[in-house]
């Protein structure tokens, strides 16, 4: 039975918040809670190619791109509080399934499935945000929903990995079952719709089309979601090589959990700063230095990994790289989404399907090109960071650290 409106207790910021950051969690969750059993899948399943179980993870990711184009255009139209719940049933229903599968090419397939799922879970948060906040106060939001996300990556190892101790790793498939029906449940009891009523597009293919090509023409956008998009597929990198490189090549196969933690929580930890700091210095200065500074960290790494380096040099390096794109990325994500507030599910929808599209293959094809060594992920890594500074410097037509600062709505609280 439906809740009516009326009867949901007023939404307050933190909460808000908190949901949020659960919503897009679970796409996180999908993909951090498999790493420690990638190889035991791949064992199970008959897996040869041992570069061949990172498909479990890339494939996911290709498909969560893909159906970033879709999720945006309905919540424009229908409103983003069915599209939450919709992708929430899906997601469950398909981890349900894919606990039961016995071929590893049919575990890809249910893999692509989620992705799907997941990707409504991605895009209309965003467009959530963007219909109650603007400017930099966007970016703070948006950032202390990042604090909050992070918890997942720091947890999400730890427990795929308790799970293989005492069970199976089908169960992992249950655990996310689960947790996808907590967070359905709480959002369909306080979730208010957010879609300004004056604010709904048809469904109509000429008007869909035309709301994402603006987002795509809009060269005060472009470079931010397109530079955003390289960035996370260098992150993508990483993380479907994280397993082989810290597990095999550094061989520390027990404490993979706990490193792949420990960097999520440092992120995460900078995520706060971030929203501390943006409303001091704008989303603008924060991230064109943290680009600038990525760009270093990541020369610096590879001219040590290239003369060979430990973990322990390692971690805290790669570290650093993934603490700078805390500043980065809510920022890019609220620059670029500042134009389009009539228009924000089509927008998420475009720059959440470049994002996460390039952002997958290119983080497939960096994990495929893993070697046994870092070189190729820090080869990745610095070459965006020059790329995505140089696509900044496009959308700012040659000028950084400016500061804009539009006023920003009230949140809803009912």
């Amino acid at each position: 039975m439906r809740v009516p409106e009326v009867q949901r207790p007023p939404l307050g910021e933190t909460q808000f918040i908190a949901l949020m950051a659960a919503i897009q969690a679970l796409q996180a969750l999908a993909i951090d809670v498999m790493l420690p059993a990638l190889g035991r899948i791949s064992h199970d399943l008959n897996v040869t190619d041992p570069n061949d179980r990172q498909l479990v993870i890339g494939v996911f990711l290709i498909a969560s791109g893909v159906g970033s184009l879709f999720p945006g255009a309905i919540g424009d139209r229908f409103g983003r509080r069915p599209v939450v719940l919709a992708c929430l049933a899906i997601y469950l229903t398909i981890c349900l399934a894919c606990a039961l599968v016995n071929e590893f090419t049919t575990l890809l397939i249910l893999r692509g499935l989620l992705g799907l799922s997941t990707a409504g879970m991605m895009v209309m948060p965003m467009a959530i945000v963007r219909d109650r906040f603007a400017g930099d106060r966007m970016a703070r939001v948006q950032s202390l929903i990042a604090t909050t996300f992070m918890v997942v990556p720091m947890l999400a190892p730890t427990i795929g990995q308790t799970v293989l101790l005492i069970a199976g790793w089908r169960w992992i498939f249950g655990i996310m079952a689960l947790l996808s029906a907590c967070v359905a449940t709480w959002a369909w009891f306080r979730l208010p719709e957010t879609l300004h009523p004056d604010y709904r597009q048809p469904i109509v293919p000429h008007a869909i089309v035309t709301n994402m090509l603006a987002a795509v023409r809009s060269r005060e956008a472009l470079g931010y979601f397109v530079g955003a998009s390289l960035l996370q597929g260098a992150l993508f990198g990483y993380i479907n090589s994280s397993q082989q490189l810290i597990a095999e090549h550094f061989g520390a196969a027990l404490l993979f959990p706990f490193v792949f933690g420990g960097m999520a929580l440092v992120m995460s930890s900078t995520n706060f700063v971030n929203s501390r700091i943006v409303m001091t210095f704008g989303a603008r200065r924060v991230s064109h230095a943290a680009t600038l500074a990525y760009i270093v960290v990541a020369v610096t790494h590879l001219l040590l990994a290239r003369r060979g380096e430990t973990l322990w040099l390692f971690v805290p390096m790669m570290t650093v790289g993934m603490c700078l794109m805390s500043f980065i990325s809510a920022n890019f994500q609220s620059i670029s989404l500042q134009p389009f507030a009539k228009i924000a599910g089509a927008a998420a929808s475009v720059m959440a399907f470049v994002r996460l599209l390039v952002g997958a293959l290119l983080g497939t094809l960096i994990g495929q090109a893993y070697d046994g060594t870092p070189i190729p992920m820090l080869t990745a890594m610095v070459t965006a960071g020059v790329l995505a500074l140089l696509l900044v410097l496009y959308s700012e037509r040659g000028r950084l650290f400016r500061r804009l600062n539009p006023p920003s709505r009230p949140l809803v609280t009912s």
